[in-house]
């Protein structure tokens, strides 16, 4: 027993003083397990992420393409060494999302909210678009960190179903994305790094990005600069060999609630100040006539003014101005390809102060029967140089410009606005243009037929308007036993249309003949036609008679265009006139210019000029691509003899008699 007691004892003191298991503690002392660490702090470059927030059943009720609220955040986080420049995000929806407001951005091409962006859109920072680095803001997430919050219509996918994109990425020049990753199911990620390719200098930060090329560039110039207003001079530069406008229209938002006191070299379409009157800027601006104020438009459109006004101390004295919104390219006269004006902005409260000056957005840009162009944003660059007003040989530089890059663009869906027909000498019928090449409008569908494919017609029917050409159709037709269909084919509803007539094909050399046809109510002056065949046709080129035509270089290809344009007094193409003849008084002229193109065969040998090598691939009038035909000449319809020529002619012309008796 004495032994007993000291054992006992012992074991109680080893069990005090040993302490208990880590799952023998209770939960509030122990240890706490690690933060888990965020994609974001694991990139070293640029961090994108998409959430969604949430999704709702809004009105109408439809089984069939209901539609849903969705809120999702966007943030764009820079963790890299550089300063990250006029940031663009693409988010690929695919939901036929319809986006009604972007918090702190902008679509980049312009396009005004609400917008369609089904298949995608791009964002761009507003009004900080520039991210700064953890290095010079001394990790500030508010300088490194933009967080845009999209609220948008979304179709058929109901909770709890997460709409995510299809993709995010970064799409400033020399960033590389990897696929997004689904963090959860309502966070998609990615990060972006530098292209190792591209060597950047990242101890050196330029304080504005370079100049970009582009097929027209705007420059918005702050020349003057006061608390309350400034002097903005606006620079619009053709540089696309093939780019045009005529009757050029601008376009743009503020979004600070500015207004346009004066203009020289351009005017806006409206002069209105009654949304100042009634709009914050009358409680600003308690001492300023508004009778004096040109337009308080959010978004004015901009017109070139007429030549006569050039000169007009008030309107006019700008350089390059008052042209009647024609832009040539450069390839045609470099100094018409630039247009200028001046604009006198207001400000508005919180921005009374010289250095608060801020560009509108969404700019846009048309002309008449040009290519369509889309606009980037604004872009902060170096200062423009000028030369110095006072004649010393110095430059003097602008207080702020901005550039807008804007580029023809080529949708597939886009409406053509001019045409081709095709004939030969080798066949005595006109390929007319094809039906409804520039679209038909409902009305007009329901008297004629716009999926039939447009009937032959004779030589003599080009010169008429097509509703004045029904009765030569119908008995060409008749004469070449074609089936009429019942309504017959809709017009091709062009402004413009050119006849290509291959005049002759004969051992050293073959010839064309071009027809331009102004079926429009707008001359055009100062016309250009660029043409594009296959490489051997292209070869033979030797010269037009009535236009001034050369070879031009287009789209990196070696002499692959036949640029012309009208000589000294015939490059004037007058839009569609009434008939002189009072006998015809009812039927409309086209203004019409032509030439004959001449072509050698001794850099070509075994060119076949009837089988499609003869035929152009591309017409561009004024810059705008014209649709062609899609079947050529027959070769087999021709090379008759006079007797059964005349016999034709005399058939259908007594076919014309009878279709009108």
């Amino acid at each position: 027993m004495g032994l007993l007691l000291p054992i006992l004892f012992g074991v109680l003191l080893l069990l005090t003083i040993t302490p208990p298991s880590l799952s023998q503690l209770p939960p509030e002392i122990m240890a706490p397990a690690p933060a888990p660490i965020s994609p974001s702090d694991l990139c070293n470059g640029i961090f994108l992420s998409y959430e969604f927030i949430l999704g709702r059943k809004i009105p109408p009720n439809d089984s069939s393409d209901q539609p849903y609220r969705f809120e999702s955040l966007l943030t764009v986080l820079n963790n890299g060494r550089e300063e990250l420049k006029e940031w663009r995000v693409f988010v690929g929806f695919q939901h036929n999302e319809i986006l009604i407001s972007a918090s702190d951005a902008l679509i980049v091409n312009g396009t005004e909210l609400p917008a369609l962006v089904g298949n995608g859109t791009i964002f761009g920072g507003y009004p900080v678009s520039d991210l700064k680095t953890a290095i010079q803001t001394a990790g500030d997430l508010k300088q490194m960190t933009a967080e845009i919050e999209l609220v948008g219509t979304q179709f058929m996918v109901a909770p709890p179903a997460i709409p995510l994109p299809t993709n995010i990425s970064l799409v400033n020049d020399g960033w590389l994305c990897p696929e997004p990753t689904l963090q959860s199911k309502r966070e998609l990620t990615t990060c972006c790094k530098r292209d190792a390719s591209i060597k950047v200098n990242t101890t050196i930060t330029t304080k504005f990005l370079p100049r970009q090329p582009g097929d027209l560039t705007i420059m918005y110039d702050v020349i003057r600069s006061y608390d309350q207003n400034y002097l903005t001079e606006v620079t619009m530069e053709n540089h696309n060999p093939l780019g045009r406008l005529d009757h050029w229209e601008l376009s743009f938002d503020w979004m600070r609630d500015e207004f346009i006191q004066k203009m020289q070299g351009a005017y806006p379409t409206v002069v209105d100040a009654t949304k100042c009157i009634f709009g914050p800027q009358s409680l600003i601006y308690t001492g300023l006539d508004f009778a004096d104020v040109l337009t308080c438009e959010r978004r004015p459109v901009i017109i070139d003014l007429p030549p006569t006004k050039k000169d007009d101390p008030i309107l006019g004295k700008i350089p390059f101005c008052c042209r009647n919104g024609t832009i040539l390219p450069p390839t045609m006269d470099p100094s018409k390809s630039v247009s200028v004006f001046t604009m006198q902005v207001s400000k508005m409260p919180p921005d009374f102060n010289r250095s608060a000056l801020f560009p509108p957005q969404n700019w846009r840009i048309k002309g008449t029967l040009n290519p369509d162009y889309s606009c980037g944003p604004p872009v902060r660059v170096s200062p423009t140089f000028y030369p110095d007003p006072s004649g010393m040989p110095t430059n003097k530089s602008s207080f702020a410009s901005w550039q807008i890059v804007c580029n023809i663009t080529q949708v597939k869906t886009e409406i053509p606005k001019c045409c081709v027909s095709f004939s030969a000498f080798f066949n005595d019928s006109i390929i007319p243009c094809n039906t409804c090449a520039c679209g038909c409008v409902s009305e007009t569908r329901r008297t004629c037929n716009a999926e039939t494919p447009s009937l032959l017609i004779p030589p003599d029917a080009l010169l008429l308007p097509f509703e004045n050409r029904t009765a030569l159709t119908l008995a060409w037709n008749a004469l070449k036993h074609k089936t009429v269909p019942n309504p017959m084919p809709c017009g091709d509803n062009c402004g413009v249309s050119i006849n290509w007539h291959m005049a002759s094909d004969y051992r050293g050399g073959w010839t064309v003949r071009i027809t331009i046809f102004n079926w429009g109510e707008i001359d055009f002056p100062n016309w250009f036609l660029a043409v594009q065949m296959k490489k051997p046709a292209l070869l033979g080129f030797e010269k037009a008679y009535s236009f001034n035509a050369s070879h031009l270089s287009v789209d990196g290809g070696v002499n692959n265009t036949i640029f012309m344009e009208g000589l000294p007094g015939l490059d004037y193409l007058v839009a569609e006139a009434d008939e002189k003849d009072p006998k015809k008084k009812n039927i409309r002229v086209p203004g019409k210019q032509q030439s004959v193109i001449q072509f050698t065969k001794k850099l070509t040998p075994g060119i076949n000029v009837a089988e499609r090598d003869g035929f152009p691939a591309k017409v561009i009038f004024n810059g705008e691509e014209c649709l062609l035909p899609n079947v050529l000449p027959m070769a087999s319809g021709g090379r008759r003899n006079g007797f059964i020529t005349v016999l034709s002619f005399i058939t259908f012309y007594v076919a014309v008699f009878m279709i009108r008796l």
